[in-house]
């Protein structure tokens, strides 16, 4: 079975369209035509603005045209990630789906449910005239996977909706009525080039097949971060013998827990033994304190072709140092919601420029503006005494719950009606679009709920398939609902 034949047809189909579009972050354009052909072929009106949102309006079903208009919301790009051992090129290339059990998944890549799952469920709202909903507008965004670029740049009267139901969550049962607001700081170090030293072995080391995951939903799992795994190995070498430092790269994207990590370094001859041994021991240790949480990590060395370059001494060690040392998890957990992770920080990226630059990434989030400045700063502080120059990303604003919404007390009444229970309001520690909608129309009455989906962000993202159409069946009776107001 292919997942367009999956129930309900009508969100699946536009499902399985929207997965062979290219759309990583800002590039877009191909799911920006796509969207554009839809509402063309389906008689949709539809608009665009300046940066490449998209607005599609549906007029209301006869004899609701009074009721509230309601904003349907998802973004368009996804996170482009990929095992190292798959071929797959993001800007051109289908996302490869296949069904295991009660899940969808992707084939060594990302899946993209995230947000995928969520444009589509916006479309078929648009389309299917089985339920009966007062005036409709889905906003589809760009750029949010980057720092949610779309939403902060939203043109002027692009929607008129004074709720808005945001389709990007990933839980089952829960309804989000906050989230965290988040920055990003970037540190640069600047090296000169060296000799590689004869009489000394060189070696790569890497790390693998780790979980990572999303990195506000996972980042109180306690999973391995790959630059930090690599970071400590050599400087626990570096405090043994004088070793020279080539190369070091691992992780990928800002809001992802780094999966893979390798550097490359050489030590004199005579330890080659050793640390091949150190290395056994080291494995053991990392093997042992993940026991649990990290089951398929891979860690290795062997042993490389002499390189043509090293990075300074100096650089170097204060770059090994930097990243040992860097802070990188959770940071505290808030004091109103029991569970919810209120500040972390991740160590996302660690990536070499030909122009001698190594460019580290991190991303920080809290549920407090102040305390997200404060991480940000103490991160901004570590690596400035490390000698990089650090800047910062202008972030975004958290989306303070509302526990009077109207909609979120529709929204809750529906699933219970539907299924029985009551749904878990909450908020979450990831970044959603919201506070920066309110910045804009500060009127907005807003939630946001989805099916289930786990280990998005990372080649191991899936989608729960019973969910998707609990997922319709609530999206469906809350517009019907909110019609008969």
């Amino acid at each position: 079975m292919e997942i367009k034949d999956l129930k309900p047809t009508i969100l699946w189909g536009a499902f399985d369209e929207i997965t062979k579009v290219p759309r990583p972050s800002r590039h877009e354009e191909k799911i920006r035509e796509y969207l554009l052909d839809y509402a063309k072929k389906h008689s949709i009106e539809a608009k665009t603005d300046k940066v490449g949102n998209v607005v599609m309006k549906k007029p209301a079903t006869p004899g609701r045209e009074n009721a509230p208009v309601v904003v349907l919301q998802a973004h368009m790009d996804m996170v482009a990630e990929k095992n190292n051992d798959v071929e797959h090129d993001f800007l051109s290339d289908p996302i490869q789906t296949y069904i295991d059990g009660d899940w969808v998944k992707a084939k060594g890549t990302t899946l993209g449910a995230d947000n995928g799952i969520g444009m589509a469920a916006a479309l078929a709202a648009l389309t299917d005239d089985e339920y009966p909903h007062g005036p409709l507008e889905a906003l589809f965004t760009v750029n949010e996977e980057i720092g949610l670029e779309g939403a902060e740049n939203l043109g002027e009267d692009m929607i008129s909706g004074k709720i808005l139901i945001n389709l990007d969550s990933e839980d089952d049962g829960e309804i989000f009525i906050g989230c965290a607001g988040g920055v990003d700081t970037t540190a640069v170090f600047t090296y000169k080039k060296s000799f590689a030293p004869d009489k000394f072995t060189y070696f790569k080391v890497s790390v693998s097949e780790l979980l990572g995951g999303h990195s506000g939903g996972d980042i109180h799992l306690g999973r391995a971060n790959a630059n930090k795994v690599i970071a400590r190995f050599i400087w626990e070498c570096s405090n043994k013998w004088d070793i020279e430092v080539s190369s070091f790269k691992g992780g990928n994207l800002r809001n992802a827990i780094p999966r893979e990590a390798e550097a490359v370094f050489g030590i004199h001859d005579k330890h080659k033994e050793e640390i091949e041994k150190f290395m056994s021991l080291y494995s053991d240790e990392i093997r042992n304190e993940f026991k649990g949480v990290e089951p398929t990590l891979n860690l290795t060395i062997e042993e490389v072709d002499k390189p043509d370059a090293c990075i300074d001494s100096a650089t170097s060690l204060k770059l090994i140092r930097a990243l040992y040392s860097a802070p990188h998890g959770v940071m505290s957990m808030s004091k109103d919601i029991e569970g919810l992770v209120e500040t972390s920080t991740n160590l996302a990226a660690v990536k070499m420029e030909d122009d001698n630059k190594i460019i580290v990434t991190t991303s920080q989030r809290s549920s407090l503006e102040s305390r997200k400045n404060d991480i940000a700063g103490q991160v901004e502080a570590h690596f400035q005494l490390a000698g990089a120059e650090v800047s910062h990303s202008d972030g975004y604003p958290g989306w303070a719950p509302n526990v009077e919404s109207e909609i979120m007390k529709v929204s809750a009444d529906a699933y219970e009606e539907l299924f029985g229970v009551k749904p878990q309001i909450k908020a979450i520690h990831a970044g959603l679009e919201c506070g920066l909608f309110l910045n804009k129309y500060p009127h907005l009455d807003m939630v946001s709920f989805g099916p289930t989906m786990r280990d998005v962000h990372s080649p191991d993202e899936k989608l729960l398939i019973p969910t998707v159409d609990k997922f319709w069946k609530h999206l469906c009776l809350v517009l019907k609902k909110i019609s008969e107001v």
